[in-house]
């Protein structure tokens, strides 16, 4: 047989049989912990997965609409004082707040880069935010968003976590 390198010390050894990976019982010993790990690594995976709640999952998706917002408003300035955002001053800033509008909370007309400042300290400027959003979104949409804020939102995990994938994906692109 060909000689092979050991996956644990690399080194170079004539195998025995085919489908050895290691050059010794020491290596061997090494390699079935790094095998039990990995596999428990998975196994821990699918664990925490089956234990998360709708709560966690909507937590993730609000992580990753954020990111998707800061990405898409990238090079605009704050939506309330239009001042020039550098990339670590950025926070998505909803027009209608999260909790008072929870149906809102993932609508990409009621979510636009706002300075830290604003969305902080001012609580969303919504009077300024108000007077701008318009002329970000168009008068149609702004009309839109009005008539859409007391639609409730019901929302299953499997529908977030399908909201996550589809946010992943418009971020990385």
């Amino acid at each position: 047989m060909k000689q092979k390198a050991c996956k644990i010390c690399k080194d170079k050894f004539e195998p025995l049989r085919p489908l050895q990976m290691v050059c010794s019982p020491k290596c061997g010993m090494e390699y079935t912990k790094q095998q039990k790990a990995k596999q428990w690594q998975k196994e821990k995976k699918v664990i925490k997965e089956k234990l998360m709640t709708k709560k966690d999952y909507l937590n993730i998706l609000q992580k990753v609409f954020n990111t998707y917002i800061r990405i898409r408003d990238k090079g605009k300035s704050c939506i309330s004082c239009d001042k020039f955002l550098k990339p670590n001053d950025i926070n998505a800033g909803h027009f209608y707040s999260v909790g008072a509008y929870a149906n809102l909370r993932f609508n990409e007309l009621n979510v636009h880069n706002q300075c830290i400042e604003c969305n902080l300290h001012k609580h969303g400027n919504v009077l300024e935010y108000s007077l701008r959003l318009p002329n970000r979104i168009g008068i149609d949409n702004y009309n839109l968003l009005q008539e859409s804020r007391n639609t409730p939102l019901k929302i299953d995990i499997e529908e977030v976590k399908e909201l996550i994938k589809i946010y992943k994906d418009k971020t990385n692109k």
